[in-house]
């Protein structure tokens, strides 16, 4: 079972249970970071790219390899970082590891909803969602495919083509989805937008983003009933509001 946390946000003093996530290493064992109980979390006003990740000691092969950094968001809009009982480590002579492909910009803006990183449950009978470590815009529209996936909708594919949808990022025969992996929070239009594509196609809409929303968006998603989830770099989707957290119970319609 997942060792779990206590973590007390120190701007609205709302505490959570935060759930330590673990990673596959390439020998097969699990890899987690130790937490430090009881200790006061950091609250990052500004997402730095390169300070998201730790290095990570394997115990059973040894082996060195970067993991993306805890991180919990506070219903507030504090994205906090749990601190750790053990320093980040690495090898002696060896410098931090480069991000392959189309890695984000260095600076990320937080947004005003953050992600949390415990994983979905078995709602619905449904084993529990597999993530995979987001390192590239593209692992931002692979990890929302997966759980759209995974919730029960059927052949879940990028938009592509000469005539792509505004709006629009992935699509199935059932639903519809906008995945935002800028690094800016998602505003309104990008909301309504994609519901009236939703309504127009008799589809379920729904909105993923990795910097969260704005307070403006969030109104406007619940007045219209969309599903808004986040995604921390673990891969992991949260449901921010009421319409995500019934889709998670729910389900697609397979």
């Amino acid at each position: 079972m997942a060792e779990t946390v206590p973590v007390r946000c120190p701007q609205c003093r709302r505490e959570h249970l935060y759930i330590v996530p673990s990673y596959p290493c390439r020998c097969g064992a699990p890899v987690a970071p130790a937490l430090l109980h009881g200790g006061i979390p950091v609250r990052v006003r500004h997402r730095v790219w390169a300070d998201s990740w730790l290095t990570l000691r394997c115990s059973a092969c040894g082996r060195y390899d970067e993991w993306p950094r805890p991180e919990l968001g506070c219903p507030c809009g504090a994205l906090l970082r749990p601190p750790l009982a053990e320093p980040s480590g690495r090898p002696p002579g060896q410098s931090p590891g480069r991000l392959s492909g189309a890695a984000f910009p260095s600076a990320v803006a937080g947004g005003e909803e953050a992600p949390g990183t415990s994983s979905p449950g078995a709602a619905g009978g449904r084993p529990d969602f597999q993530p995979v470590a987001i390192r590239t815009a593209r692992d931002v529209v692979t990890a929302a495919a997966l759980f759209l996936d995974w919730l029960g909708f059927e052949r879940v594919r990028p938009v592509a083509g000469a005539l792509p949808v505004p709006g629009v990022d992935l699509r199935g025969p059932e639903v519809l989805a906008r995945v935002d992996p800028t690094t800016s929070p998602t505003g309104p239009d990008a909301v309504e937008t994609l519901w009236l594509h939703g309504l127009n196609e008799s589809a379920v809409a729904v909105c993923f983003s990795l910097a969260g929303y704005t307070r403006q968006a969030l109104g406007r998603a619940d007045a219209l009933g969309l599903p808004l989830f986040t995604l921390d770099l673990a891969g992991t989707p949260q449901p921010v509001n009421e319409a995500a957290h019934a889709l998670l119970d729910t389900g697609g319609p397979r």
